[in-house]
C-alpha cells in the first residue's frame, strides 16, 4: 500500500518532519538585530491528510505543547510544511523538536486507528448486507406457486 494514497485510505508512513527550511528563517539571525522569537518552517515527511492537519492545529496539540512548557508556540500547516510560530532554532534543538515529533507520531497512530476502525465497520456493514441479500434471495427462491395438491398454478 502506498503512503500517498487518498485521504480515505489508511496511511502507512508515519507523519514526521525532515528538516528546517533555512531560506525561510529571518535574515537577521545571529546578528544584533535578530528577533527574539520567530517562525520556523519545517518540511513534513509526506503530505498530511486532512484528519492529521486538524489534529496538528487542534486543541490537543496546543494542550500538549503547553504541558511540555511551550504554551506560546503555535503550529500551522501549509501544504507540506509545518510553520512553528513564536519559537527559536535553539528551542527546537533543545526539546521542542522532540515534543513536536512525539505529537506527530501520536497523531499518526490515532488517525490510523480511527481509519482502521472505520474500515472494519464498513466491512461489517457490507458483510451484514451481503448476508441479508442472500437470505432474501433464498427466501424468494423458496416460494412456490403450486396448489396444495401439487398442481402447477401456471396451467
Amino acid at each position: 500500500m502506498n503512503a500517498q494514497q487518498h485521504d480515505g485510505d489508511v496511511r502507512t508512513a508515519s507523519l514526521g518532519l525532515t528538516s528546517v527550511l533555512v531560506g525561510s528563517l529571518p535574515a537577521e539571525l545571529m546578528t544584533d538585530k535578530a528577533p527574539e522569537r520567530y517562525t520556523v518552517e519545517a518540511v513534513f515527511t509526506r503530505r498530511p491528510g486532512k484528519e492529521e492537519v486538524l489534529e496538528v492545529v487542534g486543541p490537543q496539540t496546543r494542550d500538549a505543547l503547553g504541558r511540555a512548557g511551550y504554551p506560546d508556540v503555535t503550529l500551522t500547516v501549509s501544504d507540506r510544511r509545518l510553520e512553528i510560530g513564536n519559537t527559536t532554532l535553539e528551542e527546537l534543538r533543545d526539546g521542542l523538536g522532540a515534543v513536536i515529533a512525539a505529537r506527530l507520531a501520536d497523531i499518526t497512530v490515532g488517525v490510523q486507528d480511527e481509519q482502521n476502525a472505520a474500515a472494519s465497520r464498513a466491512r461489517d456493514v457490507a458483510a451484514t448486507e451481503h448476508d441479508r441479500a442472500e437470505a432474501v434471495a433464498a427466501l424468494a427462491h423458496s416460494v412456490t406457486f403450486a396448489t396444495a395438491a401439487g398442481d402447477d398454478a401456471t396451467r
